[in-house]
């Protein structure tokens, strides 16, 4: 798979696309990001199953990876290798079902939180949210030393969220994150390849 020197996960909303979702869903996956983690919270499991069938069908044709989100028995049953979860969910899981998965990620919001998920299996995390954001409108960002104190906690790849674009990517990379995750710019940007090719000249 082909991956940026600066690793970047976009995060779905389809409700933020100004365009047809699985065609953006095809722009992004073309441009060989980390990864698309389908995040649509407001699917029930049946519906979410169907859409992650179609991500997963689109996402194939160029190599990249779908990490599907929340749904353990709807991953399990599309066969998905990848998913991340909120770390209640993580918890519930047994190991065997852990084990199902070789891409295994949970988002985190303290170092604490990023300790457990590393010993439940996780093989990522997310940290954040790091700097202010509109997806959390009112709540100030944890800031760098935050995501620093996380970074130095764990020993797999941290992927900072919240508020960031291409002029913070390096900021992130030099508190010690591997990426970063983008979620409003990835679904909303007019041109998708402009939108990453940016991050990748400035966290090269």
């Amino acid at each position: 798979m082909i991956i940026f020197m600066c690793k970047i996960l976009c995060v779905t909303n389809r409700r933020l696309c100004e365009e047809d979702f699985l065609l953006r869903v095809e722009k992004i996956a073309r441009e060989h990001p980390a990864g698309i983690i389908l995040r649509e919270k407001d699917l029930g499991e049946e519906e979410y199953k169907e859409l992650g069938k179609a991500v997963m069908e689109i996402s194939g044709r160029y190599g990249t990876n779908v990490i599907l989100h929340n749904y353990v028995k709807a991953a399990m049953e599309l066969g998905a290798s990848a998913i991340h979860l909120p770390l209640p969910v993580l918890r519930g899981l047994s190991k065997g079902e852990r084990r199902q998965f070789s891409i295994l990620g949970a988002s985190c919001h303290s170092a604490e939180e990023a300790l457990e998920a590393e010993r439940l299996g996780c093989t990522y995390i997310t940290a954040g949210h790091i700097f202010e954001t509109d997806c959390k409108k009112g709540l100030p960002g944890r800031g760098l030393a935050f995501l620093e104190q996380v970074c130095r906690s764990v020993s797999i790849p941290v992927y900072a969220i919240g508020g960031i674009d291409e002029t913070k990517i390096n900021l992130v990379k030099q508190a010690g994150a591997a990426g970063a995750c983008v979620m409003s710019g990835a679904m909303k940007c007019q041109d998708v390849h402009s939108y990453l090719q940016n991050f990748r000249e400035n966290g090269s």
